[in-house]
């Protein structure tokens, strides 16, 4: 039950939040830089160092990543999209390996790495298959609590051991336990200021995944921390990375609270958006504190004469969310990256527009609420500049207030965290991104993407279908 209730989602939530992962490419003029105004970012632009197959994949996302908080996605691997597009043939055997690992066990984030500078890439890739193998543990249900437990919260240590497999599990990704040790040797090769990141992200989150093994969530402050522990940690571990390699200031991994903010309001979108689906798998991650204020359990939400009591409830976690927004402005504000503040805040801007979406809105109840294509691929040529995303973020929550029920329990609370986020100056701000381009060169960007939008779901397409039979 604790399995079915918690644990399986920690992995997807990580996968959810990993577009908090920057890409990391000096900013301003030099031969890898697209042409002012362009809405594409550094490492997308072709250099003698970085041709297009490598830095555009990663900058041009995959299918996957782009509708991470605008759909559903198989997590099925990509290893063939990634291979074709971004060659790992210089890298050593044990590296390779491990990003062959990466491109089996995450085709969205397999992508996104690439545009990352080579030791920044290499930190980034680690640090997602020890969390992937410490997430294995955690999900597999073969494995007993008196077991499991102590790996978890021992799990940090592996990464020292040159020696040390598990090869006790059922799990699908049971290959990055079973060959740890050529995980483990990365991670030693590692600069020893990524290693301490990595150790430390890993021992907090596997003390927290043992805690929420039987445990279910049920008040605020329990959510709060459960999304920090699959996804706040994910934000923190991030941005002390990003820190470390001196691509950012020290204050970005200094300040977790910001960091923190990063990933639970991308976390807590996930989590409203997805109530129909965790619920019909047997999650449910919604704090029975505030549910209960409504019906009895929360299967009582799908049904059409509670509706009216669903969407209230959903209008009051939706409110909780949006108090992350001051510091996610204030986090993306002190980027000075250009590749990394685009891939911070996409992922954000593509969170506030699903929220609007989601708003008082019983679709949540009855099937998929989706952001369209279209919208998805504007938010991603808009989201280059901090004006842009506090015009985008100004946008979203005018949506949001005009549907804001008198009647709603929540309203006050949600016109009182809207009027404190336009003290920060969002209605003065507009979306200057593509201000620069005459419509024939705005279409051929819109033409672009959506070409290479389309071109990645075939290779994706593709690679799972070389992956399935392989596997047959």
């Amino acid at each position: 039950m604790a399995a079915a209730t918690c644990s399986t989602k920690a992995m997807v939530l990580f996968k959810r939040t990993l577009a908090l992962s920057p890409a990391a490419a000096p900013r301003g003029a030099g031969p890898a830089s697209p042409p002012r105004g362009s809405p594409f970012p550094p490492c997308a632009w072709p250099s003698k160092d970085r041709p297009w197959g490598e830095g555009a994949c990663g900058r041009l996302w995959s299918p996957t990543t782009v509708r991470r908080l605008s759909s559903h996605s198989s997590p099925s691997a990509s290893a063939v999209a990634v291979c074709l597009l971004c060659p790992q043939d210089s890298l050593r055997s044990s590296l390779k390996t491990c990003y062959k690992y990466l491109n089996e066990t995450s085709r969205s984030f397999a992508l996104v790495i690439q545009g990352l500078d080579g030791e920044m890439r290499h930190a980034i890739c680690i640090f997602y298959l020890v969390l992937r193998a410490l997430d294995t543990v955690e999900d597999d249900m073969s494995i007993s609590m008196e077991k499991k437990v102590p790996l978890l919260h021992n799990f940090h240590t592996f990464l020292y051991d040159p020696d040390w497999r598990f090869m006790e599990s059922k799990e699908k990704h049971r290959q990055v336990l079973e060959d740890f040790p050529t995980i483990s040797l990365e991670f030693r090769n590692l600069a020893e200021k990524y290693q301490t990141v990595i150790a430390d992200i890993c021992r907090k989150m596997g003390f927290g995944m043992a805690e929420f093994l039987e445990k279910h969530i049920t008040s605020v402050q329990e959510w709060d921390k459960y999304c920090h522990y699959v996804a706040g940690l994910v934000g923190i571990g991030i941005s002390q990375l990003l820190s470390a390699s001196e691509l950012e200031d020290p204050i970005v991994g200094k300040d977790t609270k910001l960091a923190n903010s990063m990933g639970l309001f991308l976390q807590k979108t996930n989590i409203i958006r997805d109530f129909l689906e965790d619920l019909q798998e047997g999650r449910q991650f919604w704090p029975q504190e505030v549910c209960s204020r409504y019906v009895k359990k929360m299967s009582d939400f799908t049904k059409p004469e509670n509706f009216d009591l669903a969407v209230q409830c959903l209008n009051e976690l939706i409110t909780n969310a949006l108090h992350h927004l001051p510091d996610v402005i204030t986090y993306l504000s002190r980027l000075r990256n250009q590749s990394i503040f685009n891939f911070c805040a996409i992922p954000q801007v593509m969170g506030i527009a699903t929220l609007a979406a989601c708003y008082n809105n019983k679709q949540v109840f009855k099937g998929v609420v989706k952001i369209r294509k279209g919208q998805a691929v504007a938010l991603m040529m808009d989201a280059t500049n901090i004006s842009a995303v506090k015009a985008m973020i100004y946008q979203y929550i005018e949506e949001i207030y005009h549907q804001i029920p008198n009647s709603d329990p929540s309203s006050d609370q949600t016109k009182q965290i809207i009027s404190t986020l336009k003290t920060q100056g969002l209605s003065d701000c507009q979306v200057v991104s593509r201000s620069h381009f005459s419509p024939i060169y705005l279409s051929f960007f819109m033409l672009l993407a959506a070409l290479s939008w389309q071109y990645l779901s075939m290779l994706s397409q593709v690679s799972e279908d070389y992956v399935q039979t392989g596997e047959h």
